[in-house]
């Protein structure tokens, strides 16, 4: 049999998993920063459950199977089992509810260059019951903020829009009937040429006028004051399209309260999200210098998260970062610093077999100082455990022969510089700490 591993599933490397690993912490701590509480749901969920706020494509890539009578499903992504964790547990949370959760989903969709049918998603919401205030809404820029700037990212910008600010203006044009359809279009501005954008407006009914208007609308630009000052000249006699700018403003100027510098935070009215249950703020992250890695961190405000399994109103905002696809878009274009082999501070070599019960003394006693080491067991020469240590890039050696056996002077090496002095145990520790 020919060892291979299915199309659309992530194999990495140690040193690349090292790496990945070190992302999915950062994430994983800012988030707990900011208060969000850690929630792991099942991979598999009855297929009802998976299926309820599915349709279109969604339905047709999720996995899906049977175990005896039981129609059983993979998680397409980890909101709709927060929609029923919530419902379920409603009497048992305390709201706000802020959750994040970091887990691998499962879609069934072909393979290609940044599409994987196994990622990782990292995703934060938080709920409240009937009203969630709209400063929740801002929050979410400045954890975006903190988490790119932690890992050293490229240079990025977060766009923010709020879909009532679209939905009121097409109420306003006599086409709120099309509010979906066009919201999902616009959602494709920016990949298609603007006469295919018209056209298919078109399609949906609109007339010529009313294509130019939409199209002049969404081309708004500027600072985020200007863009604020042009939309209220608009002078647009809408409650959903006021409420929409009136929140716009204040996501804008509490994000940067937050922290987030004015340079990092956009609102671009071409931002709409495809999916329908967003109802108000949404975002999408880009880097500056790299748009064909397509937005790498989005989401948005939902009106009733958990509506198909509760009658409670639990609204909420949420974001997510893909975080397989875009460690896979960072490692092909360079952008990811890899570190050594081998997460140990120090490895511990023997110049004999008989010198192991030192070498594993000295090895416990760094790990009950929280420096991870190791020692190499294998029966061979001298020169082929240097080898070892310096393939694996390992910061430090330490060496035991009979001479640091006997005197608990210990020969220490740094891998770097070629330098290597004896220092007892106390000093090894205070060394590598």
């Amino acid at each position: 049999m020919t060892a291979r591993t299915l199309q659309g599933f992530m194999e990495l490397l140690p040193q690349e998993q090292l790496v990945f690993n070190h992302l999915k912490s950062v994430i994983a701590h800012t988030y707990e920063l900011f208060g969000y509480a850690p929630l792991d749901t099942p991979v598999l969920e009855l297929a009802e459950v998976l299926l309820s706020k599915s349709g279109g494509e969604t339905e047709k890539q999720i996995y899906e199977f049977k175990k005896g009578d039981t129609d059983l499903a993979m998680r397409f992504d980890l909101t709709v089992p927060l929609a029923k964790y919530t419902a379920l547990y409603a009497n048992d949370l305390t709201f706000p509810f802020k959750r994040y959760q970091i887990g691998k989903v499962y879609r069934g969709e072909r393979p290609q260059k940044g599409r994987f049918r196994e990622f990782y998603q990292c995703d934060i919401d938080v709920i409240d019951r009937d009203n969630l205030d709209i400063v929740y809404d801002a929050e979410l820029p400045a954890v975006i903020y903190t988490i790119f700037s932690q890992l050293k990212l490229p240079s990025f910008k977060i766009y923010i829009n709020n879909r009532k600010l679209l939905s009121g203006y097409l109420e306003a044009l006599g086409i709120a009937d099309k509010t979906t359809d066009v919201l999902r279009l616009v959602d494709k501005i920016k990949k298609l040429p603007e006469e295919v954008f018209l056209a298919e407006l078109k399609d949906l009914g609109l007339s010529e006028d009313q294509n130019n208007q939409l199209l002049k609308f969404i081309k708004i630009n500027g600072l985020n004051n200007e863009i604020i000052a042009k939309l209220k000249e608009l002078n647009i006699n809408n409650q959903n399209f006021n409420d929409g700018l009136n929140e716009l403003k204040t996501v804008v100027e509490q994000a940067i309260a937050f922290g987030v510098p004015a340079d990092n935070i956009q609102i671009d009215l071409s931002i709409t999200r495809g999916l329908d249950y967003y109802t108000g703020t949404v975002y999408e992250t880009f880097f500056d210098d790299y748009p064909q890695f397509g937005s790498v961190c989005s989401g948005g405000r939902y009106d009733n998260l958990s509506s198909v399994f509760s009658n409670q109103k639990l609204p909420g905002v949420g974001i997510s970062i893909g975080l397989t696809r875009l460690f896979d878009q960072l490692k092909d274009n360079n952008l990811l610093q890899f570190p050594a082999l081998t997460p140990n501070k120090a490895l511990i070599i023997t110049q004999a077999a008989e010198f192991d019960s030192t070498a594993a003394q000295l090895a416990s006693q760094l790990r009950q100082n929280d420096i991870a080491a190791d020692v190499m067991h294998r029966n061979c020469k001298f020169k082929k455990k240097m080898e070892y240590a310096n393939k694996i890039g390992v910061p430090y050696l330490i060496i035991i022969g009979e001479e640091e056996a006997q005197s608990g002077m210990f020969a220490v090496k740094n891998m770097t510089s070629g330098e290597q002095t004896k220092l007892p145990k106390e000093d090894i520790i205070k060394l590598l700490a």
